[in-house]
């Protein structure tokens, strides 16, 4: 299964931007899809992810800021992004876990992004 970022880049503090991260291949289910963000120097960190039965999950840091959908029939997320701070400054990793058409186990991960909030 892969994945495909996009969105990104640099903006203001107090800006708003948009990830989004397509999965293709031979995919029978998605259980677990998300983002996970890694800062120069710090660890990787949880910013969002959807389990099954919809159920969205929010990182302490970004919960009131970033808001995650998923787009079913087109094995899409996107997370919206407002109120950036610099401290969200990171490589932004998307993620997929879930099961191929053949029954295997995938966990997959994207290319990540660059997200910059600078003035």
């Amino acid at each position: 299964v892969q994945l495909v970022e996009s969105g990104g880049g640099l903006v203001q503090p107090g800006g708003s931007l948009q990830l989004f991260c397509a999965a293709s291949g031979s995919i029978f289910s998605i259980n677990d899809m998300g983002w996970y963000r890694q800062a120069p120097g710090k660890q990787r960190e949880l910013v969002a992810n959807i389990t099954g039965g919809d159920r969205l999950n929010y990182g302490e840091s970004v919960e009131g800021r970033f808001t995650m959908s998923r787009i079913t029939s087109r094995n899409e997320v996107a997370l919206q992004m407002n109120s950036l701070k610099p401290e969200d400054t990171a490589v932004y990793y998307c993620f997929a876990r879930g099961y191929e058409s053949n029954w295997k186990p995938y966990d997959s991960w994207g290319q990540g992004t660059q997200v910059t909030v600078s003035s």
